[in-house]
């Protein structure tokens, strides 16, 4: 195939040319009908192609045309079999690949520290998930992946399970051996799917860990608008192979995506693909030389560690993503998130993430060399004012066992609630959602038994003032649980 041609974006341009005469949605009809400031900032070109599936410009829900010409370049360009377009985000992506996957009922296994969007599948479905948990870096303050050992046990205690899925690489970067994985799951005839929302560039260069249709997988959902070019909440769902049901997967997610789909997200998957197939290499050649020189200044700056190649070996870290740049700031007595703070207040600079310990920044196709210099040079004026000066701060890094699973989770988020005093909930089984960070896993999901492991665990972190999300009530003095029948006597 021409990977040159933009086939999506071609025919839009071409009917914002003819300059139609629009009697459809949207209704601001090329502009005219909104705010004036608004329509001065975004400009006429933008506005000319927010448009609707009308004919000439195909149906994500039914592609037959321009949208399944460019869904097939995609599929050349991320070696995949075939590929699905998202404007719902890799969320709406993974939410599809685990639904045509696994019906109610079904087992899935999963990570612990999974995205919220699995979860989400997992309970509008049905499903019974059984967990993982992933290698803690006692040294970091971060998880990593699961191991294939870990992997191997849950296949033989759950042979019935239908599908497991793996994170490709970590929000950190790093990855387990996902072609072993994944050789292990399909020798128990299972499907494996992936959470790549981190690996756009991945099947670009010799240099970044192996993809997930290089390792085999049947299907992995990857944010293009991550690191790949594309705007924001626009994705891919990249499938291979006869594990699973293409025709299933469509009618899954035309189930869960809007029909007033954007097809400005879509024009920049297109362009976006278009450039990656050309320019990839070169693309995620430039961010590994810039995140490695980064990497390099960081560690040269005292009380700042940048972990790179010296983590690997063991089965959680067979590899690592090198753009991605994680911090580790305990040392000068400051938290990542007073890291982040002092960075925006002071250099103007915005990090991906930060947790207790650390800070995470994406060095991408889009950094300059003056960029990362201001970065280089903003975390060593933040290490003058507080190397030596402060106390560094304990690692400590404990996160009570996972919970009893006594109710599937649709069962119990839909099911009969109360309200009771969070600090006495112990032995009652929650009906929502506790993250505790750091580090992001979920602490407790609905169906699972709270322990006074739990409890103590949240309240001392609430107490701390660190970020505790999900309950309804956000101080997290009460917490919804599941109705008990009184004993009859």
């Amino acid at each position: 195939m021409d990977q040159r041609n933009t086939p999506l974006l071609t025919a839009l341009r071409a009917h914002a040319d003819s300059n139609p005469v629009p009697f459809h949605i949207p209704g601001h009809k090329k502009g005219v009908g909104m705010d004036p400031e608004f329509r001065e900032f975004i400009g006429s070109n933008a506005l000319s192609i927010d448009l609707i599936n009308i004919a000439p410009l195909d149906d994500l829900h039914q592609p037959t045309a321009v949208i399944a010409e460019a869904q097939r370049l995609a599929a050349e360009t991320f070696r995949a079999d075939q590929t699905f377009f998202f404007v719902q985000g890799t969320s709406g992506a993974i939410m599809t690949m685990i639904m045509s996957t696994c019906s109610e009922g079904d087992k899935i296994i999963v990570p612990r520290n999974i995205h919220k969007s699995v979860m989400s599948a997992i309970i509008f479905a049905g499903i019974k998930p059984i967990f993982l948990s992933p290698v803690r870096d006692k040294n970091l303050g971060i998880d990593h992946g699961v191991t294939t050992r870990s992997v191997k046990k849950a296949l033989t205690a759950h042979p019935d399970a239908k599908a497991v899925l793996v994170i490709n690489p970590t929000y950190y970067g790093v990855c387990a051996d996902l072609k072993e994985i994944v050789e292990l799951v399909h020798s128990h005839d299972m499907v494996v799917l992936v959470d790549e929302a981190h690996g756009a560039l991945l099947p670009f260069h010799d240099d970044l860990p192996i993809s997930a249709m290089e390792a085999g997988a049947d299907m992995a959902a990857t944010s293009v608008h991550k690191l790949g070019g594309s705007l924001t909440q626009s994705s891919v769902l990249n499938v291979q192979g006869t594990r699973v049901n293409t025709k299933r997967i469509q009618t899954i997610m035309s189930m869960l995506t809007t029909t007033s789909t954007s097809y400005i997200l879509l024009a920049s998957l297109d362009a976006a693909r278009r450039n990656l197939a050309i320019n990839g290499q070169e693309m995620a050649d430039q961010a590994i030389r810039r995140a490695s020189q980064a990497r390099k200044s960081i560690n040269e700056i005292p009380g700042l560690y940048c972990f790179g190649e010296e983590i690997l070996g063991t089965e959680a870290t067979f590899d690592f993503d090198p753009t991605k740049v994680n911090v580790l700031v305990r040392h000068l007595g400051i938290t990542g998130y007073d890291a982040e703070n002092w960075l925006r207040e002071h250099y103007n600079i915005e990090v991906e993430m930060s947790d207790m310990y650390n800070i995470l920044c994406l060095i991408t196709p889009g950094d300059t060399e003056e960029s990362v210099d201001l970065l280089v040079a903003a975390l060593r004026h933040m290490s003058e004012l507080n190397y030596n000066i402060k106390t560094a701060n304990e690692l400590i890094v404990t996160i009570p066992d996972i919970p009893q699973l006594s109710l599937i989770p649709r069962d119990a988020f839909y099911g009969d609630t109360e309200v009771v005093p969070f600090k006495e909930s112990a032995g009652r089984i929650i009906a929502e959602f506790i993250y505790v960070y750091p580090p992001g896993i979920p602490i407790l999901l609905p169906g699972e038994v709270i322990t006074q492991e739990n409890i103590d665990y949240i309240t001392e972190h609430v107490e701390v003032g660190l970020p505790v999300k999900g309950p309804e009530d956000r101080t997290v003095q009460q917490v919804k649980v599941i109705v008990e029948t009184k004993a009859i006597f």
